[in-house]
């Protein structure tokens, strides 16, 4: 039976900085008041004039690269992403042109918040398992600046700008992509929305006015959605695989909030030395969140590492995926 390995793993964070002091001289905040909350430090972000797209492409040069891989041989490119250089034509289609793949492959964004890195993975799997496609990049690409106010101290601070991809390639061998387990619930939307600028609400002086194109939160709902939701589904993924927390190396998380990955760790009673975390300098990069943490972790991965990834993003999209490491 075919599964699909990782065999590259890159991304591309941003050269600016934007620690919590310097926030602290643009909002009423300070760092302790965000350490304290999030466990945020600094995060990059992307000030040239250019779109998720510019990010995406740098981690898809330096995979292909690293990899050795011939651009004409990539069949297809999965770009999950909830910052889009446009409404249309699609990142995806960006990226591809821009790093000389699109001569054979197709490609195409997908539309899953921070759990959407995740869905592509699992999108990815099921493309090679069907034997359709051999080679296929999932990169998300993040400029999550371009949709933060920086007037909004509940916001500002959570976010960071970041791309991140991998390879996967068909393999008999038992490793992988093994499992993902995925749920959405549409009545989430009214505590975690992008407002305006959609068919629904057109963009207009009016939306510009309200605030209506930045990120709308409300903070505690989305805690104790993401918190629950996160945990059952990671919880659901380890026992359809009998996975324990002893017979699993790694417990990967979305990068949303120092404080919920805490308590979700802690829920499913896994050691700390066990969590990946880099939100302290990284921020929030949504969809990228979980591959730029394995790719800043990569050195600490070894072939057959079990692990279980598990992301909540608005929708509210949610779940959790179980991966043997194939590096």
């Amino acid at each position: 039976m075919l599964n699909a390995k990782i065999t590259g793993i890159a991304s591309y964070i941003p050269d600016d900085v934007l620690d919590n002091e310097m926030l602290s001289q643009m909002v009423d905040t300070n760092d302790e008041w965000i350490t304290t909350r999030v466990g945020v430090k600094e995060r990059r972000i992307l000030k040239k004039p250019v779109g998720s797209s510019y990010m995406g492409i740098q981690a898809v040069n330096k995979l292909l690269e690293e990899t050795g891989t011939d651009r004409n041989d990539i069949d297809l490119l999965i770009c999950p992403t909830s910052n889009p250089d446009h409404r249309f034509p699609s990142t995806a289609s960006i990226i591809a042109h821009a790093t000389g793949i699109e001569k054979k492959a197709y490609a195409y964004d997908i539309q899953a918040a921070c759990a959407g890195f995740l869905v592509g993975l699992y999108e990815a799997t099921a493309f090679i398992r069907a034997g359709i496609y051999k080679k296929v990049i999932v990169v998300s690409a993040e400029k999550m600046s371009s949709m933060v106010d920086y007037t909004d101290r509940a916001i500002c601070p959570l976010f960071g700008d970041a791309a991140a991809c991998m390879l996967l390639e068909p393999t008999e061998e038992p490793i992988g992509v093994m499992d993902g387990i995925f749920h959405v619930d549409g009545s989430g939307l009214e505590h975690l929305v992008y407002k305006a600028g959609g068919s629904a609400l057109r963009t207009s002086h009016e939306t510009v006015d309200a605030n209506f194109h930045c990120v709308y939160q409300e903070g505690r709902a989305v805690y104790r959605h993401a918190v629950i939701d996160m945990l059952t589904s990671s919880r659901d993924v380890m026992k359809r695989n009998n996975l324990t927390n002893e017979n699993i190396q790694w417990f990967v998380p979305h990068q949303a909030n120092l404080r919920i990955i805490e308590a979700v760790g802690q829920r499913l009673g896994i050691d700390e030395s066990k969590v990946l975390v880099n939100i302290e300098h990284r921020g929030n990069t949504s969809a990228a969140s979980i591959p730029l943490c394995l790719d800043e972790n990569k050195h600490r991965l070894k072939k057959g590492d079990k692990m279980v990834l598990t992301a909540f993003g608005a929708g509210f999209t949610w779940g959790a995926l179980y991966l043997i490491w194939s590096l």
